[in-house]
């Protein structure tokens, strides 16, 4: 089992690091209580997964402050050892928490009709401190953006573990429209159509056919490798950004055979550099009878 605990001060980035731990296959628990760690840990330890288990789980300023001292003690108690988990810490300066909280407008959890941000800020402080303590990496977020962050919690934290950006390459038809939920489009009209071979026509572009038909022609392999060079140049510049997923949609008349085709080849290409790469078909999922 691998457990990361996840503190910090309100507006330190807690609940982002969360978010990026979930894209890379975390279960993650936002304010769990300090004193039921023990029974989590013991719960998932029992469980036949639980070597592959990774969780990632948010204590904040909300716990009780007593609990929080006893981190160490209640994770001691547990069946867990020492190098299958770690305290995680965000910080940042009281300047950047007020302005963080002033730009977005949010409340802060402690702060109410009696209390302002400014003392909630220093009273948090306060009650975090056993966590900072505890800590085995801490992260001064002050002068971090949104994907710097990201990046310091992928390095020091996931690593080599990182799942990487997943990418789907999915096929469409231009006459039924053009899909929205994608970031690329690429147009493969102006390659040869298997449609107007009466022997391809019924058959798509997963068949042996028509795959062999396409292979055969010259500008359907420029086109392949102009793609898949496109595709292997700019994924790792938007994976470096953060990026969980980039869809890159085919389009061609029907949607059935050079869409269908390219989509397959190129996810078959990129197996081999980025662990989640899968393909879907519009048109033939609509098929009726599919």
């Amino acid at each position: 089992m691998h457990l990361l605990i996840i503190s910090g001060r309100s507006g330190s980035g807690k609940t982002s690091a969360l978010h990026l731990l979930e894209d890379e296959g975390f279960t993650c628990i936002d304010n769990l209580p300090v004193n039921l760690l023990p029974a989590l840990i013991e719960q998932i330890s029992s469980t036949r997964e639980a070597n592959a288990q990774r969780f990632a789980i948010g204590i904040d300023a909300r716990n009780i402050y007593s609990d929080l001292s006893k981190l160490s003690e209640l994770i001691q108690s547990a069946p867990i050892k020492r190098d299958d988990y770690q305290v995680v810490f965000l910080d940042s300066s009281r300047e950047v928490l007020l302005k963080r909280f002033s730009e977005t407008r949010r409340r802060h959890p402690l702060s109410d009709e009696y209390i302002g941000l400014n003392e909630a800020i220093a009273r948090e402080k306060t009650i975090l401190q056993p966590m900072a303590a505890a800590a085995d990496v801490t992260i001064d977020t002050s002068s971090l953006s949104l994907h710097e962050l990201r990046s310091a919690i992928k390095h020091l934290v996931v690593g080599e573990e990182s799942k990487g950006t997943a990418l789907m390459f999915k096929s469409f038809g231009y006459k039924y429209g053009v899909p929205v939920d994608v970031d690329f489009i690429f147009d493969v009209r102006c390659l040869p159509n298997p449609y107007w071979s009466t022997q391809l026509r019924e058959h798509s572009g997963l068949e042996p056919k028509v795959i062999d038909y396409l292979n055969g022609e010259t500008e359907v392999e420029e086109m392949f490798n102009d793609i898949l060079t496109f595709v292997r140049k700019w994924t790792p510049r938007f994976e470096a950004n953060n990026r969980s997923y980039l869809t890159f949609a085919i389009g061609c008349t029907g949607g059935w055979h050079r869409s269908v085709y390219m989509c397959e080849r190129l996810a078959k290409a990129l197996k081999d550099d980025y662990k989640n790469v899968q393909t879907r078909h519009r048109q033939l999922e609509n098929k009726p009878g599919h």
